[in-house]
């Protein structure tokens, strides 16, 4: 038998709704943890006084009683495990782990037992059901009639919301009313809130931002009240989950937060937190409303009668002796700041984001608690309206994401130590490392130029000129050079290259108004031309000696393998960037070290070049860069009187009309000139059988 018994999907009902966990058992406790809420109740082993083995609903479960009256159910085990923990409880607890069975006959009559905080209804010494009467609210008496009424739990499906016992009149001699007999058993245990007599302290009008409001807030041995002008909370400490002491960012308020579970309710609204604000300066002098041996012997030394100090500090001492919960403050976190918080916004409110050390929470509104256990990841998402901060996304194992946004980029870096240092799994963390820069964030958007993005900018600059141009002329021709050395330009502008001026003068005439619209058609063609123009490459010269490099450049090629060791599994662009955030951060000794040899560099690349100079290298590849510019010219120039003798021949031939010569891009200024340019050629018009061409109309006159 093991020192240990640890059982995972174990449930337990808590106002009318099951919560998972896991149990375990030692020599020393039981301790059994909800994954729901995180909270952690704890048996000592001397306390167990009974343990009951039955089936339920869910497999099989063990009913807990201790000395102390208290009763703990779970359920969820399997019919073989039985042996297993009979055993261990004999072993270690000295208790017997007794099987009972439930009545499952259905009457509806049958006999209430009060133990400890249980009712038990039974039929023939069987329990039928079982109330724990802690889930009570409520307990109405009629004439023969007890109402007992439930708390509810927002995450039951279906809720109990009462129950009716009739209770028989009494026929005994006694002349007790066992109506009010059964109901003061009920109210005894049950977590009503009602005030049974004095408050142990009262602390006036608090300032509260979740509910809003000032409130005075009672303190009662079971429960916390709170009196405000509208409202009126009671709080019993059973649903108090945790206690936080959170300082604020100006160093000069603290925040109170208490995490409840099931929640206080006004009407349709929900608090999971109160939320308390209190000044650094506010001192306050406490006396409770006991004797100094009640509160030694009730809080154990935690609480004195008399006490002064700091209000924040008061109250939280006595809400941590009443709940008997330990405090949660900040742990080791820094931002850039100093401060232990970071500002950021959740939904529409700016709020303070605490990393704790096992969890977050953001206050306050609405304020936000998420466990370590909790989250299934975590992302640094660029800022969606400015590039000076970020967004925090928090994705839990139940696929609820929150996103704190608006954080400022110089928290990038702290925030990301602390979230990797805890383990959790960061989205995209090879990005994200690269991304952090000297500052803790670099900003993309400062540092990188866009060189395509500003050449296209300036083509289009120009093509509006150009087109501003043509509107204002009414030409057609964006500045074409009839002897530029282009192989693209279409034959009806090689052709309308060697028209002359008094040819054109000729042509147009007295269709020159009704013709002149058609001439913006071929604007398009100059354009394509223009785009397709081959751009002018440098002739690099393969004997010269090589440009020294810079002083950064040395430094990268010396510490290129060292980053890469470094940073196992990193790109060519990752490398750049760290590269860029280290050379940054290099001092002033190590900077003007590689500026030395850069020097060096620069003076041994001149000598070289004088050497190469004077050898006649850069004069031969002159001469060969000017050959090979003039050849060029050569052969775009025979090339062009080539296409011009070509098309003459084609010309003299045999005269057709514009449809059978050109594409459908024809234009009445082309029409012109070629009338002009045949006007001497009056057989070969005769001869053409074209008479609606403008060709023929122009040669007429």
């Amino acid at each position: 038998m093991g020192d240990t018994l640890e059982f995972n999907n174990i449930h337990t009902e808590v106002k009318g709704s099951w919560n998972d966990g896991r149990l375990r058992f030692s020599k020393q406790s039981l301790v059994y943890k909800s994954h729901k809420t995180g909270k952690v109740d704890s048996i000592p082993a001397p306390e167990l006084s009974a343990a009951q083995w039955r089936r339920v609903c869910v497999g099989h479960g063990i009913k807990l009683a201790t000395s102390t009256g208290h009763v703990y159910r779970y359920d969820g085990f399997r019919d073989t495990d039985f042996e297993k923990i009979s055993a261990f409880f004999k072993a270690n607890y000295k208790v017997e782990l007794a099987e009972k069975d439930m009545c499952v006959k259905g009457w509806n009559w049958g006999t209430a037992k009060f133990t400890g905080s249980l009712l038990s209804f039974d039929v023939n010494d069987s329990p039928v059901f079982e109330i724990p009467l802690a889930s009570v609210s409520q307990c109405a008496t009629g004439k023969n009639e007890v109402t007992v009424e439930f708390h509810q739990n927002d995450d039951a499906e279906v809720s109990l919301m009462e129950v009716r016992f009739y209770v028989p009149p009494n026929t005994g001699d006694d002349g007790s009313d066992p109506v009010e007999a059964f109901a003061q058993n009920v109210l005894s245990k049950a977590d009503v809130i009602q005030a049974t007599g004095d408050a142990v302290c009262i602390f006036k009008e608090l300032q509260c931002l979740t509910p809003r409001g000032r409130y005075d807030i009672r303190i009662y041995p079971t429960f916390l009240h709170l009196h405000g002008k509208t409202f009126d909370y009671k709080i019993p400490y059973t649903t108090v989950l945790r206690l936080f002491l959170l300082p604020h960012k100006d160093q000069r308020q603290m925040f109170f937060v208490i995490s409840l579970d099931p929640p206080i309710k006004q009407g349709q609204t929900r608090y999971h937190f109160l939320i308390l604000l209190f000044s650094k300066d506010e001192e306050l002098s406490l006396a409770l409303n006991m004797s100094e041996d009640e509160v030694e012997k009730r809080y154990e030394g935690k609480l004195s009668k008399n006490m002064s100090g700091s209000l924040y500090e008061i109250v939280s001492r006595v809400m941590k002796a009443l709940v008997n919960r330990k405090i949660t403050v900040p742990g080791n976190f820094q931002g850039h700041s100093g401060s232990q918080c970071i500002t950021c916004a959740y939904k529409a409110s700016s709020g303070l984001l605490y990393p704790l050390e096992r969890g977050f929470i953001y206050v306050h509104k609405p304020p936000v608690h998420l466990r370590f256990e909790e989250i299934s990841c975590v992302n640094f998402a660029r800022g969606t309206t400015t590039t000076r901060s970020f967004d925090f996304e928090i994705e839990t194992k139940q696929n609820n994401q929150y996103t704190f946004s608006n954080i400022e980029r110089e928290e990038y870096g702290k925030l990301f130590d602390f979230v990797n240092a805890k383990k959790l799994n960061i989205k995209n963390r090879g990005i994200k490392e690269g991304m952090k820069g000297a500052d803790g964030y670099s900003d993309s958007d400062e540092d990188q130029h866009d060189a395509y993005l500003e050449r296209m900018k300036e083509e289009g600059k120009i093509r509006e000129e150009g087109d501003g141009s043509d509107e204002s002329e009414g030409d057609s021709d964006e500045s074409f050079n009839p002897g530029e050395e282009d192989d693209d330009v279409p034959e009806e502008y090689d052709s309308n290259a060697s028209v002359s001026d008094s040819e054109a003068d000729d042509a147009d005439s007295e269709d020159e108004g009704k013709k002149k619209k058609p001439e913006k058609k071929p604007k398009k063609v100059v354009k394509e031309k223009k785009e397709r123009k081959p751009r002018k490459e440098k002739v690099k010269d393969p004997g010269a000696p090589k440009r020294p490099m810079s002083a950064y450049m040395l430094w990268l090629n010396g510490n290129r393998e060292r980053i890469k060791s470094e940073n196992p599994g990193i790109s060519v662009t990752e490398i750049s960037k760290k590269a860029g955030e280290m050379w940054k951060q290099l001092s002033k000794d190590r900077k003007e070290e590689w500026d030395r040899k850069a020097e060096e560099a620069k003076k041994q690349y001149e000598k070289a070049m004088k050497e190469y100079r004077e050898s006649g290298g850069g004069a031969a590849a002159s001469v060969t860069k000017e050959k090979k510019k003039k050849g060029g010219k050569v052969e775009a120039k025979k090339k062009s009187r080539g296409e011009k003798e070509k098309k003459k021949e084609i010309v003299n031939e045999s005269f057709k009309s514009k449809e059978f010569i050109s594409s459908e891009e024809s234009s009445s200024e082309s029409e012109h000139d070629r009338g002009s340019k045949h006007k001497a050629s009056e057989d070969e018009e005769e001869a053409a059988s074209t008479p609606a061409s403008s060709e023929e109309e122009s040669g007429s006159d």
